[in-house]
């Protein structure tokens, strides 16, 4: 990784990272030599990504001829615009983003037990515990999907929240930001390791 500075290495907060988002980003190989990527929503459950489809379609075919796959998620935060340099130059423009990338082999569950735990807990981080009916395999729709399972060879994740900037220039950027007031912004000053209301 280029920007060591923005390397996230603590597994408990890419998990938090992965338990936050709720669409990921999947890359397969498609069968003419272009990658595919599909937006799914997904759970990081055990050390695993699972994620449902229907039981025919490119994604699905892509994954049985090659289980290779790259799997991708981001966490936008605040955008500093031109407003925060009185020069105003467009070199200053930056985003700040939590995210993370899994290499890793993909495979269908097969129907039994853990295709159950894999729908359950992919339902239940979507329902937020809002006492939702639970998934068996009785159900019209769990014989109607398809449930894969990524596991994951090789993770990497990045937080760029300004690391690579003196205390006094990362105070200056969370004034402004509270001060503008933008969707995003207050999320991204306590990111930062600021509390809003000390400013």
């Amino acid at each position: 990784m280029r920007r060591k500075h923005c390397e996230i290495t603590d597994p408990q907060e890419i998990e938090r990272i992965l338990s936050t988002t709720t669409v990921g980003r999947l890359a397969t190989n498609g069968a003419d030599g272009y990658p595919y990527i599909t937006p799914v929503n997904f759970v990081y459950h055990q050390g695993y990504i699972y994620f449902h489809c229907a039981s025919k379609g490119e994604k699905l075919d892509n994954l049985m001829r090659d289980p290779k796959v790259c799997f991708e998620v981001d966490i936008p935060l605040a955008y500093l615009d031109t407003g925060f340099h009185a020069d105003r130059r467009i070199c200053h423009l930056h985003q700040y983003y939590h995210s993370v990338i899994i290499r890793g082999k993909a495979r269908i569950v097969p129907d039994g037990p853990s295709k159950v735990i894999a729908l359950n807990a992919l339902v239940t981080k979507h329902e937020r515990g809002s006492g939702h009916e639970l998934v068996n395999d009785e159900m019209p729709g769990y014989k109607a999907c398809k449930m894969i399972e990524i596991e994951p060879t090789f993770i990497s994740a990045k937080s760029d929240l300004g690391q690579n900037k003196s205390h006094e220039e990362q105070l200056a950027v969370a004034q402004y930001l509270k001060t503008r007031n933008q969707i995003g912004d207050s999320e991204t000053v306590k990111e930062m390791g600021f509390d809003p209301a000390d400013l």
